[in-house]
């Protein structure tokens, strides 16, 4: 019945519109930040690629893959899961990254590298961890072509990012800017919008596993991506940033696929789905970095500043030393060797 009055009511091709809208504005984001003399350098030593295909298409469809089973999730709810664990990473990494003190050249490539990836990544990652509910409706109607066609499209407004930031370096940053914001107010809408055309009863219909699932599933991301750049032995600010990038997927594109490919009679309330994983995602995310600002920023200092912590450390080193040698008045070790030196001086 909420999947129908979903489909009934005039809001619905108002919100199709803005959740198409902030995915276009969310994309050319991302396409600003991306500097061409920064994707050939990672292009020449493709680290950042290889992290963003093991995190966003092995380690993050596997894991919305178990959570499904070990919860026994029907199809539908399966199928939103599986979707938003083989979205590519979000624009709240690369937020997130400036935060925790992490290497933004190295998000934003991860962020753009598995947003490519996704074209063709995506579609094969639904296939292969649906087969488990082959026979089910859902799955057979499953609109693998929709969504490809829905992920080359997001290949134009990067393209345009990108040779904006190739031409005009300022209003690329002032777009940056913008599509973060954006991000932030699409999704309150969302969850405004689509509260007022499900009713007030939408959270209740949502089964708690679902809530665990959505709980779990990021920070689980979360650790698996610091866990797989402690693999490949990088730095600490690395290894937050690709935590951050492995946990954090692209909501507005999981949102579109649901709103644009699927009816709403089929997928009903599960469109909350990906908002829920919003949520969730954002919390987590602020509480790492909230850890981070309390806890970990005086150790990333320190690592900055070696350096000059070596300095220190020669300086009181040659203070000890001066002190040692003139300290002739306190009853020491060497001044009891020197009182046993003054006889043999004496007799010369």
């Amino acid at each position: 019945g909420d999947g129908e009055t979903f489909g009934d009511r005039s809001l619905s091709q108002g919100l199709s519109v803005l959740v198409g809208l902030g995915l276009c504005v969310t994309m050319l984001g991302l396409g600003c930040a991306v500097e061409l003399g920064q994707l050939g350098q990672q292009l020449r030593r493709p680290v950042g690629l290889l992290l963003a295909l093991l995190g966003q298409f092995v380690a993050m469809p596997l894991l919305a893959f178990l959570l499904a089973l070990i919860f026994a999730l029907d199809e539908v709810a399966a199928v939103a899961v599986l979707l938003c664990g083989c979205c590519p990473g979000g624009n709240l990494s690369n937020l997130m990254s400036v935060l925790v003190d992490g290497d933004m050249n190295l998000s934003i490539i991860m962020t753009a590298s598995s947003t490519l990836l996704a074209l063709f990544l995506m579609p094969l990652c639904l296939w292969i961890y649906s087969r488990y509910w082959i026979n089910t409706a859902v799955v057979q109607l499953l609109p693998l072509g929709a969504v490809s066609l829905t992920l080359g499209s997001t290949l134009l407004p990067i393209g345009l990012g990108v040779l904006i930031r190739y031409r005009h370096p300022r209003a690329a940053d002032l777009l940056v800017k913008i599509s973060l914001w954006s991000l932030l107010v699409t999704l309150v809408i969302l969850f405004i919008l689509t509260g007022t055309m499900l009713g007030p009863d939408l959270l209740a219909q949502i089964p708690a596993s679902v809530y665990a699932i959505a709980v779990l599933m990021p920070l689980a991301g979360y650790a698996l991506g610091y866990g797989l750049a402690t693999v490949f032995k990088m730095p600490p600010h690395c290894r937050r940033t690709v935590s951050l990038e492995t946990g954090c997927q692209n909501v507005q594109l999981c949102t579109a696929i649901l709103k644009l490919t699927f009816s709403p009679e089929l997928i009903g309330s599960m469109y909350m789905f990906p908002l829920l994983y919003a949520l969730f995602q954002s919390a987590e995310a602020g509480l790492f970095v909230l850890a981070y600002k309390m806890y970990g920023r005086d150790s990333y200092q320190q690592d900055t500043l070696g350096e000059e912590e070596d300095t220190d450390i020669s300086y009181k080193k040659l203070k000890e030393e001066e002190v040692a040698d003139t300290s002739y008045g306190t009853v020491t070790t060497e001044e009891h060797n020197s009182i046993q030196m003054e006889p043999t001086q004496t007799a010369l």
